[in-house]
C-alpha cells in the first residue's frame, strides 16, 4: 500500500483522504536545498520521532524514537553528517526536533536523498504536523489527528508517491 500525494493539498492511503500542505513553491524533480519545494518521486519512510511529553499512547507498526532536546537532523551542504539526525551542535547548521512550537511533536523522515546524500538536493524532508495548512519549506504536513490515523494505518513497507 502507498500513501499518495495527489496534489498541492490532497493525501491519499487506501480509502483515507486527508487535507495536507507542501512546500512552498510546489513539488520539483530537481529539489535544491532551501529551493522551499518537495522533491517528487517514491520514497521509503524512515521511523516516526515523537515527544513523548506531548504525544501519548503513539500507535503504530513503524519503529519509534523519542525526540530529546539533542536531536537535530543537519541541513549543512559543507558537513560529512548532511540530511542525517545529528546531536545538536551550533557549529553545524541544523533543524531542532525538540521545539517550542508544535510541527514536530510527530514526525517522519522520507527517505530523501538520505543513502548517499547528495551535497545541495536537499534535506529534512518530513511528514510533519500544522495547525494552519501554512506552506512548508519542503516538508509534506498535516494536521496532529489525521497523522496520528495515518501512523495507525501504515507500516514500515509503506512508500510515499509525490507526484
Amino acid at each position: 500500500m502507498r500513501i499518495i500525494l495527489k496534489n498541492k493539498e490532497t493525501l491519499l492511503y487506501d480509502d483515507f483522504k486527508f487535507k495536507c500542505c507542501i512546500g512552498k513553491n510546489g513539488t520539483t524533480s530537481n529539489k535544491i536545498e532551501g529551493d522551499k519545494k518537495t522533491p517528487k518521486g517514491i520514497f521509503s519512510l524512515g521511523p516516526v520521532f515523537y515527544r513523548k511529553d506531548r504525544i501519548k499512547n503513539l500507535v503504530t507498526k513503524l519503529k519509534k524514537k523519542e525526540i530529546n532536546k539533542q536531536m537535530g537532523w543537519c541541513d549543512d551542504v559543507k558537513n560529512k553528517n548532511y540530511n542525517r539526525l545529528i546531536k545538536v551542535n551550533n557549529k553545524i547548521r541544523h533543524e531542532k526536533l525538540f521545539q517550542k512550537k508544535t510541527n514536530y511533536d510527530v514526525l517522519i523522515p522520507i527517505k530523501y536523498n538520505t543513502k548517499k546524500p547528495k551535497k545541495n538536493k536537499g534535506s529534512a524532508i518530513f511528514i510533519h504536523l500544522t495547525k494552519n495548512y501554512r506552506k512548508t519549506l519542503g516538508c509534506l504536513a498535516l494536521k496532529k489527528n489525521d497523522l496520528l490515523i495515518l501512523l495507525k494505518l501504515i507500516n514500515k513497507k509503506t512508500k510515499i508517491q509525490i507526484l
